[in-house]
C-alpha cells in the first residue's frame, strides 16, 4: 500500500484497528485490553507472553488473530520430551537418498508455545535465536523466518509440578507479560449461550501481511520528543536498586532491575499505542499504557516484598507515580 505521507498511514492503521478489534471480539469475549496489547506487540515487532488459568480462551485467540491479520499460524504444545529439532525441523532422508532438511513449526508468521514453561531450558532456548534474530540456525544452515514473525508463549500459573521457569534471557525477549483475568458474569453469560449452542462465527481477514510490514515501518518511523524518550529511560532506570536513580521503593523491595530493552520496548510500545489510537507522536500518557506489561516480567522482587506480599504490579504502579 502507498500512502502520500506518513500521518496519511498512521489514520489508515487507526482505521484498520478500530475494524481488527471489531472483528476479534466477535469471538472473543471479555478480552478486550489484552488484545489491544496483543496487537500493539505485533505491530511494534514484538512477543508477547499470556498467562492466564485454563479456560481463558488463550489459544482461540490466537488463532482468532492469526485469521483476522491473515496470517500462517502454528501451535507447539510444549512437554518435558520435547527436543529442539521438534521446533525448529530436521534432516531426513529423502527417496534420492539426500538429506533434506523438513522445516518444523517455527517457520510460521504467529506461533503459539503452548504451556512453555513445562520443557526443559535446552528446548525453551530453541526460540531464542527466532524470537531476537527472526531466524534459525540447524544442520549448519541458516534459515530467515518469513515476516512477521510472532511467537505467544502461555504459562499456566496455577500448576508448578513438572514445570521449568523460564530463564531471565528468555524473559527479557517478551514484549509483554499479559495477565488474563476471569470474564466478567455478563462476558461468561455471553460466552456459554454461543459456545452451548450452533452459534458459528464467520470472520473476515481485514488486513495483509504486506500491510502489517508497511504499518511495522512506518511505527519505527514516527518521532518521538526528548521529554518523552527520557521519561521512558528514566522509568526504566528507577527499577534498578543500588544507582543513583532509584528510589525508595526499588531500594526496599526490588533484587533486581530492567535492562536497556526495556526502555526500547517503552518507546515502541508507546508509539504504537499512539499510532493505534490516531496519534502522530507519543507522548508520555502511551508510555504509561504499556508499561506495566513491559516491566512486569523485568523486575524481581526480594525477600521483603514476599513476606508483605507486595506484587510487581504495585511497585511499578508506585514508579508511574
Amino acid at each position: 500500500m502507498i500512502y502520500n505521507s506518513d500521518k496519511e498511514a498512521i489514520d489508515a492503521l487507526h482505521k484498520k484497528n478500530d475494524e481488527l478489534l471489531n472483528e476479534i471480539k466477535k469471538a472473543i469475549y471479555g478480552q478486550d485490553d489484552i488484545i489491544k496489547q496483543v496487537l500493539i506487540s505485533i505491530f511494534s515487532q514484538g512477543h508477547c507472553l499470556l498467562i492466564g488459568v485454563p479456560g481463558l480462551a488463550k489459544t482461540l485467540l490466537v488463532n482468532t488473530i492469526s485469521n483476522v491479520l491473515g496470517l500462517d499460524y502454528s501451535r507447539i504444545q510444549f512437554t518435558p520430551d520435547l527436543m529442539p529439532s521438534d521446533i525448529i525441523g530436521t534432516e531426513i532422508l529423502d527417496r534420492d537418498k539426500e538429506f533434506k532438511f523438513l522445516k518444523g513449526p517455527i517457520f510460521a508468521n504467529i506461533v503459539l508455545a503452548d504451556e512453555i514453561n513445562r520443557t526443559p531450558p535446552k528446548t525453551q532456548s530453541a526460540l531464542l535465536e527466532a524470537m531476537q534474530e527472526k531466524s534459525v540456525t540447524a544442520s549448519g544452515n541458516h534459515f530467515v523466518l518469513d515476516k512477521p514473525f510472532f511467537v505467544l508463549a502461555t504459562q499456566n500459573p496455577i500448576e508448578q509440578e513438572g514445570t521449568y521457569p523460564l530463564p531471565e534471557a528468555q524473559l527479557d525477549r517478551f514484549m509483554f507479560s499479559l495477565w488474563l483475568d476471569y470474564p466478567k458474569f455478563d462476558d461468561e453469560l455471553t460466552i456459554v449461550r454461543n459456545t452451548t449452542s450452533s452459534f458459528h462465527v464467520e470472520l473476515k481477514t481485514i488486513i495483509s501481511k504486506e500491510e502489517i510490514l508497511d504499518f511495522q515501518n512506518i511505527i519505527r518511523k514516527i518521532p518521538v520528543n526528548d521529554n518523552v524518550l527520557k521519561y521512558a529511560v528514566n522509568l526504566a532506570s528507577k527499577t534498578r536498586p543500588g544507582t543513583e536513580l532509584a528510589p525508595a521503593v526499588t531500594n526496599n523491595y526490588l533484587k533486581w532491575g530492567a535492562g536497556p530493552r526495556a526502555s526500547q520496548y517503552l518507546i515502541l510500545g508507546a508509539k504504537t499505542h499512539a499510532a493505534l489510537n490516531g496519534r502522530y507522536s507519543p507522548d508520555i500518557d502511551d508510555v504509561k499504557a504499556v508499561a506495566v506489561p513491559i516491566l512486569r516480567h523485568r523486575i524481581i522482587k526480594n525477600y521483603k516484598a514476599e513476606a508483605e506480599n507486595i506484587s510487581v504490579d504495585d511497585i511499578i504502579s508506585q514508579l508511574l507515580k
